[in-house]
């Protein structure tokens, strides 16, 4: 059962918390565990907070809990090599130059930089110089890394922006400095969406959100429509909205905006029902809505954690009934700890298919399985058969190239297959219409050759 927790201050455990034993709960589980727990850590980030390990883990299930699945390593995280490799040498005392060698080279083995963000992405000034903290991959929306807010209240372990979090700059999207973005905006009046992402926004002061948020309401930034903010603050610390000591000035923020006639869209990342269960998990979504801002709500599917669509279809049930708008369930992306959580595409589309019968009209704005790769997002739309062969349906749902959207095409039915670049054309076709769009991607974790 969860641990009984009164005390909305926030409190934080990290990897320090981990070696010594401190969280609570931890005590139940093996040495021999909690020592690969620690191997894991070395090279995934940790934090967790007390929010989180005593109000959604219930020990009792640990470690099959997928809360506890959700935030703390698992040996499974690592390649079998690798993993044994790290153990080794933190059980024969090796120095810290000879682990942190090794915990950097797994590190780059983990695909850092997923569909080539960091040579597709880049937005760049008038000059064409790169614009730090800024990505710009569809035509009409522009990310927005602000430092402050590059961490979380918890740590996802199958996060795809793990990186972030590891200390090592070169592996960081982030910037002080807002006036390239403000500039940027200007040049490019065809932007409607800007999303603040991380890490977690919502971490930042709300003085901090303020200056950089706020100033988009001037004249000049009318074309920009709609601002989105990714976090995950619902689920992992709704004290944010509720007794934090500037949770009232934050909702103010909001009320601002959507007075100031911008559509204000948090991007609350959900991934099993337990977090739409607690009481101040529902009073925080109510205050947000309060403010005139919509909940969007969105997540992968993830082996360990919801790989059930009775899981699915409960939390868009529940997100509905509280006001919250379900919008993507994703397949998990290919870097970090995706081994351990992938599930074959062709599982992902079932899952989704059962989940979506269970649920009203209303819940049907989910849109899935999406899988976001370098071209863009692509959706599972079935599975069938066209003249005798079993086929994907398959369409982009964006595209850095506008004339891919919604196109349809076909790929062969693997059901082993866990991401786009494992699938073939179908229908006798040698190439995908949008193939070369793909070439900077990176060889997939676990597999030796590209495709031919």
């Amino acid at each position: 059962m969860p641990l009984s927790r009164k005390d909305p201050h926030f409190k934080v455990y990290t990897f320090g918390d981990l070696v010594r034993g401190t969280i609570p709960g931890l005590a139940k589980l093996s040495k021999e565990t909690r020592f690969a727990m620690q191997a894991v850590a070395r090279v995934l980030p940790f934090r967790v907070n007390a929010y989180v390990v005593e109000e959604l883990i219930d020990w009792d299930s640990v470690p099959e809990d997928p809360i506890f699945q959700l935030t703390f390593p698992q040996p499974g995280m690592l390649a079998l090599k690798d993993f044994a490799a790290l153990a080794e040498l933190l059980a024969s005392g090796a120095s810290e130059a000879e682990i942190v060698a090794k915990v950097q080279a797994i590190r780059q083995d983990l695909n850092p930089h997923p569909a080539g963000q960091l040579e597709l992405n880049v937005a760049r000034d008038a000059r064409g110089d790169p614009i730090p903290s800024l990505q710009h991959k569809y035509r009409r929306t522009v990310l927005f890394f602000p430092s402050q807010g590059q961490t979380c209240h918890s740590y996802c372990s199958f996060c795809f922006r793990w990186p972030q979090f590891v200390g090592d700059r070169k592996l960081r999207i982030a910037s002080r400095e807002a006036e390239g973005f403000y500039h940027y905006l200007r040049d490019h009046p065809e932007v409607t969406d800007v999303l603040i992402t991380g890490g977690d926004p919502l971490v930042m002061q709300a003085e901090q959100l303020a200056k950089y948020l706020l100033p988009l309401l001037a004249p000049q930034f009318e074309h920009v429509q709609s601002l989105r903010i990714g976090t995950k603050s619902l689920s992992f610390w709704p004290y944010r909205y509720l007794s934090d000591k500037d949770a009232d000035d934050l909702l103010r923020i909001f009320e601002k905006l959507v007075q100031g006639g911008k559509h204000l869209a948090l991007m609350a990342h959900y991934n099993h029902p337990r977090e739409l269960e607690t009481e101040p998990a529902r009073r925080a979504i109510a205050r947000v809505r309060a403010t005139g801002a919509v909940i969007r709500a969105q997540g992968p599917l993830l082996a360990h954690v919801n790989d059930d669509p009775k899981v699915w279809a409960t939390m868009w049930q529940t997100q509905v009934k509280l006001g919250i708008v379900p919008y993507y369930l994703f397949v998990g992306r290919d870097t970090g700890a995706w081994r351990y959580f992938q599930v074959p595409l062709a599982r992902c589309w079932e899952v989704y298919r059962a989940a979506v019968q269970e649920i009203s009209g209303l819940g049907r704005t989910v849109r899935g399985p999406v899988m976001s790769v370098a071209a863009g997002k692509v959706e599972i739309q079935g599975v069938t058969a066209i003249g005798g062969e079993k086929v994907f349906v398959l369409r982009f749902l964006q595209a850095r190239d506008p004339a891919l959207e919604l196109k349809p095409f076909f790929a062969r039915f693997d059901p082993q297959a866990v991401w786009l670049d494992q699938l073939r054309p179908a229908l006798g076709e040698e190439r995908f219409f949008f193939e070369v769009f793909s070439e900077p991607e990176r060889i997939r974790v676990g597999r030796g050759e590209k495709r031919a």
